[in-house]
């Protein structure tokens, strides 16, 4: 006799209170009453839990049922930007937007997404002071292998507590090696505003924004003070490889480059419209260009939409990545979070950049393989930071 002929009913009943728990989520309230979306699937769903506590061999707990249910619930929206957390995730996001977490000090890059490709190391982190390189591509994360696996694991899996060690394996193309480097995980405190004299052109600021964390804002105010920004002539912003971050954060952020004014609007489901403020008395008002390239996302696309609808700045780069939509983190109790993408946003100007990106006013590629300098220590400009200054020394002639 099969388990199905043996209809437990105290089972089912145990059962169904677990369904209800699953379910409950698939309920929506409307005005009217409660409608329960896809009834017909109540069945499957029932049996299905059924079957795992009847027959499949391992033991499983409800925990483990809602959790995965949760998460597929998720999952088959088909946004990879719209993620089920469980805590230690949850935890490892609000670290990140904060700015400080315990890891090796990666920092992947988004352009090939089916490969864990190296954007480049932390300065001063586990990852540099292990050799590691931009361009690396991580094959192996302990005994894991990584092909196919999605950024946010692969990320959970490097970051711990610190003190505790990691085993990475990595390729090198130029070298055509695999290389294996265990390293020990420190607290990484990500500074994300970093500004000083362009070298060889003491009245250019440069000032670098490598993500917007909820310190930001604060950093760059900090960071300007420090320089006294107001004895230069111009300034050059750097945001290539800045994947974004906080909204809140990117808002301060361009009120210091764009006047008084609406800096983005968040429209929602409903058509609903949130119009996010440049704050008053901020704005620089000085001679400026801003460095975009295809890693340039969301916050940072933010910041540049902004500065190019206003035309405070020229944008000199390649066209940016185009994650044009917002997500907002819901708390669901025990630590654990959904993140859901909730609304679009516009440009100043109300133009949608969402899988389309920002188009500088001057395009400059890098070759093949060629690194963008950074926070430069000397005078040898990668192509673009070089056609960044031309375009700056233009407008102030």
């Amino acid at each position: 006799m099969t388990c199905l002929q043996k209809w437990n009913w105290k089972r089912i009943a145990k059962n169904v209170g677990i369904i209800f728990v699953i379910f409950s989520v698939i309920v929506t309230a409307t005005m009217g009453g409660i409608v329960l979306a896809n009834v017909n699937n109540v069945g499957r769903l029932v049996h299905v839990v059924q079957l795992i506590r009847g027959d499949y061999l391992e033991p499983v707990t409800t925990d483990q049922l809602v959790e995965g249910a949760t998460k597929g619930i998720v999952e088959t929206l088909g946004d990879p930007y719209s993620t089920y957390m469980n805590a230690k995730e949850n935890s490892e996001l609000f670290q990140m937007l904060e700015g400080k977490f315990g890891g090796v000090g990666i920092v992947l890059s988004l352009k090939d997404p089916k490969k864990l490709v190296v954007l480049r190391p932390i300065k001063n982190s586990p990852a540099s002071k292990g050799g590691i390189q931009s361009g690396d591509v991580v094959t192996k994360i302990n005994d894991a292998e990584t092909a196919g696996m999605e950024q946010d694991k692969a990320v959970g899996m490097m970051r711990g507590d610190p003190g505790t060690k990691v085993t990475l394996a990595l390729y090198r193309e130029s070298s055509n090696k695999v290389l294996t480097v265990s390293l020990t995980r420190e607290n990484i405190t990500v500074p994300t505003v970093d500004g000083e004299a362009l070298p060889g052109n003491p009245e250019i600021a440069y000032v670098n924004i490598s993500q917007f964390a909820s310190d930001t804002g604060t950093e760059l105010k900090d960071t300007l003070n420090t320089m006294n920004i107001k004895k230069y002539k111009g300034l050059i912003l750097d945001m290539r490889y800045n994947h974004g971050g906080e909204l809140n954060a990117a808002v301060q952020v361009a009120s210091y480059f764009i006047p008084e004014g609406p800096a983005v609007y968040i429209v929602d489901k409903q058509g609903n419209v949130d119009t996010k403020m440049a704050t008053a008395g901020t704005f620089l008002g000085m001679p400026m260009v801003v460095l975009v390239n295809e890693e340039s996302a969301s916050a940072a696309e933010i910041v540049a939409g902004a500065i190019k609808d206003k035309g405070t700045a020229n944008l000199v780069g390649v066209k940016t990545f185009g994650k044009g939509i917002v997500q907002t983190i819901f708390p669901l109790g025990g630590g654990t979070s959904v993140k859901l993408t909730t609304a679009k946003y516009l440009t100043p100007s109300k133009v949608s950049i969402h899988k389309i990106g920002i188009t500088p006013d001057v395009v400059v590629e890098l070759t093949k393989g060629q690194p963008a300098t950074i926070s430069p220590t000397d005078t040898n400009f990668d192509p673009q930071l070089q056609k960044a200054l031309q375009t700056l020394q233009g407008k102030l002639k």
